[in-house]
C-alpha cells in the first residue's frame, strides 16, 4: 500500500469506516442525543459534545496549516475546547449543527490532504496528518467512556 492511501484508509477508519478495534469518532457519536452528548462525569471535565468540536477544531487546525489559511478564522469563537452546550441551547438542533460542523471538517481536511499529499511539503505534513487521525480515535474512546459512565447515573 502506498503513503497516499495508507493515510487516506487512517483518516477514513479514525472517522467513519469500519475498523477492527471499535468504534471511530463518527460511530461514538451516532444515536446520542444532544442531552446525553451535554452530560459532564464531574465539574469542569469536558462532555461528549464539547469533545465533539474539540474534534472538529484540529481538523480545522491542521486544514488551515495545510492551506496557509488566516488563523482564528474557524466558524467558532475560540480555540480548542468549546462550551456546550451553550447557555439556554440546549436542543437536538444545535447538537446537530455541531455535529455537522464536524463532518464538514472532516471533508475539508481530506480534500486538503489528497492536494497535500502531492506536493514537496508532502513529507514535513506525514506527522501531523497521520496524528489527526489518532486523535479521532483517541477522543472516540473517551467518547464510548463517557457514554457507559452516564448509564451508570441514571
Amino acid at each position: 500500500m502506498e503513503t497516499t492511501e495508507l493515510l487516506l484508509a487512517l483518516l477514513a477508519q479514525s472517522y467513519e469506516r469500519c475498523t477492527w478495534h471499535g468504534p471511530n469518532l463518527k460511530q461514538s457519536i451516532r444515536g446520542v442525543t444532544a442531552k446525553q452528548a451535554a452530560w459532564r462525569p464531574g465539574p469542569g471535565r469536558h462532555n461528549i459534545w464539547e469533545l465533539t468540536l474539540h474534534a472538529a477544531y484540529w481538523k480545522y487546525v491542521l486544514r488551515r496549516g495545510i492551506e496557509g489559511g488566516k488563523r482564528g478564522s474557524f466558524v467558532l469563537k475560540g480555540s480548542n475546547f468549546f462550551v456546550r452546550p451553550e447557555k439556554g441551547k440546549l436542543s437536538e438542533a444545535a447538537w446537530r449543527a455541531d455535529k455537522m460542523l464536524l463532518e464538514r471538517e472532516h471533508r475539508a481536511l481530506r480534500e486538503a490532504v489528497v492536494k497535500a499529499l502531492q506536493t514537496s511539503r508532502r513529507e514535513r505534513l506525514l506527522a501531523k496528518m497521520w496524528g489527526v487521525a489518532f486523535h479521532d480515535i483517541y477522543h472516540a474512546g473517551q467518547i464510548r467512556l463517557l457514554r457507559r459512565l452516564r448509564g451508570r447515573q441514571e
